[in-house]
């Protein structure tokens, strides 16, 4: 990092700058110096400072902060010396559950001043550290229809058939039929509370999903196929073109307004401008280890030994096969890592489009 182009990091519209520690830390444990107003900024009682609420009490300020219990430790740091570190900057009290309880984080002090000051930075590293988090959760279309899964299962037979000498191609690095589908955008998801906040916020987009919708389902078909880098001969996914059948753009427009809210409600980190919606079909992640699961978060996989496969002959052949066509009913909150009853991700939330 540059000492004159440090890296700043926006919270709630506040910018703050990220110094790395050099001292002994705990994992990847890092300091950061707020750059918004002074510390002696006047508070009036009761204020909210982002969205939490500082409150006098008869000992002096007191504020209580809801931090998912699988962050604790970023807060702790090693035998506790950022906690330590903290209070001692801040001239605060940090009292944090037990590992593994959940349960609020209550920071209290004799100046208001001096609350805000720790609230700040205990959320600065909440936020840091809750990026690197792997996603849990994922909003998806299911393209998981029994016309699809038939025609998915035809283009793998004769895919197999007919280019199983090229190099890379094999069985294993074809996804599973029964859980097809468009990833919108991945959430990390970290206790149940944050779970039910997202289902809510799905909720919420369930008027503008059927305005654009017209209330009723969208007819889509799944023809052709697509590769992801710039090289057919050496290819890591192949996946499937989604299009509405009148080809109107409103699978898009509903995409990307629900990344749009739920990066709006801290629930998403926006990766792009606009979603790439891609079927995923065949990916050499599925080589290495049978339970992977293409998910489309970016940045989530270890890829040095993948092994690529020549897709060129796939493409001259199958470029325009045409998998099927359907209606899609609705959007789901899927689980990462999970299965339901008919094969697909087990759902924590949906909306439908009628």
């Amino acid at each position: 990092m540059e000492v004159l182009r440090p890296s700043l990091i926006n919270i709630n519209g506040r910018i703050y700058r990220k110094n790395t520690i050099k001292e002994e830390q705990y994992e990847e444990e890092e300091e950061f110096s707020y750059m918004g107003p002074p510390e002696s900024e006047e508070l009036v009682e009761d204020e909210t400072c982002d969205s939490y609420i500082i409150q006098e009490t008869d000992k002096g300020y007191r504020c209580a902060i809801d931090v998912p219990s699988v962050l604790y430790k970023y807060i702790i740091g090693k035998k506790g010396e950022t906690r330590r570190r903290l209070e001692m900057d801040t001239k605060t009290s940090i009292n944090i559950p037990k590992q593994g309880v959940e349960g609020q984080i209550v920071i209290t002090g004799s100046h208001k001043a001096a609350v805000s000051s720790a609230l700040t930075r205990v959320e600065v590293l909440v936020d840091s550290f809750r990026r690197k988090q792997p996603f849990t959760h994922f909003l998806s279309f299911p393209l998981n229809d029994p016309k699809i899964q038939e025609g998915f299962l035809r283009f793998k037979d004769q895919v197999l058939q007919q280019c199983s000498q090229d190099h890379g191609v094999e069985g294993s690095i074809f996804q599973n039929p029964a859980k097809l589908h468009l990833t919108i955008g991945t959430l990390s998801l970290l206790n149940e509370m944050e779970v039910r906040k997202a289902c809510e916020q799905l909720q919420e987009c369930q008027t503008f999903i059927r305005d654009i919708a017209d209330g009723k389902p969208l007819p889509l078909e799944v023809t052709g196929i697509e590769y992801m880098n710039d090289d057919p001969a050496m290819v890591d996914v192949l996946y499937a073109k989604v299009n509405v059948k009148d080809r109107s753009d409103k699978l898009q427009v509903i995409a990307d307004r629900l990344v749009e809210h739920f990066v709006s409600v801290g629930l998403m980190v926006r990766e792009w401008d606009r979603v790439k919606l891609h079927g995923t079909v065949m990916n050499t992640l599925f080589r290495k280890d049978s339970t992977v699961e293409d998910t489309g978060g970016a940045g989530r996989h270890t890829v040095s030994d993948r092994e690529a496969f020549d897709a060129r002959n796939i493409l001259k052949k199958f470029g325009a096969y045409g998998f099927g066509e359907f209606e899609l009913k609705n959007v789901l909150l899927s689980q990462r890592y999970s299965t339901d009853c008919t094969g697909y991700y087990s759902s924590a939330g949906s909306i439908s489009f009628s």
